[in-house]
């Protein structure tokens, strides 16, 4: 069979969103064919200019399992997957890369950063795993205790979670801390939940926290790229694809997306205990009025 072959016939069934056929498809993939699926969702403008034997090789699987990716999300084959690929990304432009330059004034470099927060989320939105957050939300919703670990500027995002969580009658912490993370760790049982959070996907000292809370019993959700020992080792992956510039100041768009994540999981959480948390907020918010002037 010739998979490059230029002729397209077109039988492709998907949504007018690829980016939410290729999630609603993802849980029933094989693993090799969801290695295709996240490089595609990581890399679409990329993808659009490659032949099968490219994907193939940067997604590490066979040109077999791109074929049946393609065929997974009802698509009769690679070109017609491409065709519909490059037709929502012409009707959806991605916003260019951010960059910033001595010349761009106030005004300039205010929208520039608007525009690539902004491009971010809708990205991450497109690629999220909703059966990922139905699982971590079930989880979270039953928890005796839920605890949030990360570093750097994932410590801010953890905290932030924390706040919101203890807001829903949820027993929660977050720890920065390697040490207390794993003394934590080692304190959890099998009704407990650690949310794992990292931009990179590799922080040592996060990976060795999360397999002492494995070990305790406790369900993982990791907030992480896919593809690294975070999201693999992770119960319940929920997989946060940003590119990151190190070598310029720039925003950090991966911290944003994970605090749109995390209120994802508490609007999921707060939807599932129902009028009872309803009438707790309310009755928070009545009481905190009183303390503003």
């Amino acid at each position: 069979m010739d998979y490059n072959s230029p002729k397209l016939v077109w039988d492709c069934r998907v949504s007018s969103n690829i980016f939410l056929s290729i999630n609603n498809a993802r849980a029933q993939l094989r693993k090799s064919e969801r290695k295709v699926a996240d490089f595609v969702l990581a890399h679409p403008d990329q993808v659009i200019h490659m032949r099968i034997v490219d994907l193939a090789q940067e997604a590490r699987v066979s040109e077999p399992t791109v074929v049946r990716f393609c065929r997974a999300i009802d698509c009769n084959g690679f070109q017609t997957f491409k065709l519909e690929l490059a037709q929502y990304l012409a009707n959806n432009p991605r916003i260019e890369q951010f960059s910033i330059s001595e010349k761009d004034s106030a005004r300039d470099y205010t929208f520039k950063v608007f525009d690539a927060l902004l491009d971010t989320l809708k990205r991450v939105r497109e690629s999220i795993d909703t059966a990922a957050i139905e699982r971590a939300v079930f989880e979270l919703a039953k928890a005796g205790r839920v605890e949030f670990y990360g570093f750097g500027a994932s410590s801010a995002v953890a905290i932030d979670a924390q706040h919101k969580f203890f807001r829903l009658q949820i027993s929660s912490a977050a720890y920065s801390d390697p040490h207390i993370q794993a003394m934590s760790a080692l304190s959890l049982s099998a009704n407990d939940v650690v949310v794992a959070i990292s931009q990179s996907g590799r922080t040592r000292a996060l990976i060795d926290a999360m397999a002492l809370a494995q070990q305790a019993g406790a369900c993982v959700i990791g907030l992480a790229p896919s593809g690294t020992p975070v999201a693999e080792q992770s119960d319940i992956p929920l997989h946060v694809d940003v590119e990151e510039d190190s070598e310029h100041y720039r925003p950090l768009p991966s911290r944003l997306a994970h605090m749109a994540v995390i209120d994802i999981l508490a609007v999921g959480v707060a939807r599932t205990k129902g009028v009872a948390i309803d009438a707790h907020l309310r009755k928070l918010n009545r009481e905190l009025e009183l303390l503003r002037s």
